[in-house]
């Protein structure tokens, strides 16, 4: 049996999905732009800048009433993702 209640549901997250495809396409373009201000390939990874960013996700997460676990995640797989496009992507001035 279908349940109603969860195609309704689920269609709202295709939607906001497609919102997350605009905002990601958006942090692309600026990440090219950091990209190609970057002389040397030692410059992509700053782990001291990604402490940062996860703690600040972490607490505001807190604050937004949002379980810091999958958003600590989800931004640690994002910049892994990105870390690894900027090294595919790489141009040696």
């Amino acid at each position: 049996m279908v349940n109603k209640n969860i195609i309704k549901i689920r269609k709202k997250l295709d939607i906001l999905d497609n919102s997350f495809l605009r905002l990601i396409k958006k942090r692309t373009y600026l990440v090219k732009q950091v990209l190609k201000n970057k002389r040397f390939k030692k410059d992509i990874v700053d782990k001291k800048r990604i402490s940062i960013i996860l703690k600040k996700i972490s607490s505001k997460s807190k604050k937004n009433g949002i379980d810091p676990k999958i958003t600590v995640k989800i931004w640690t797989a994002m910049i892994k993702a990105y870390i690894e496009y900027e090294f595919r992507n790489f141009k040696k001035k």
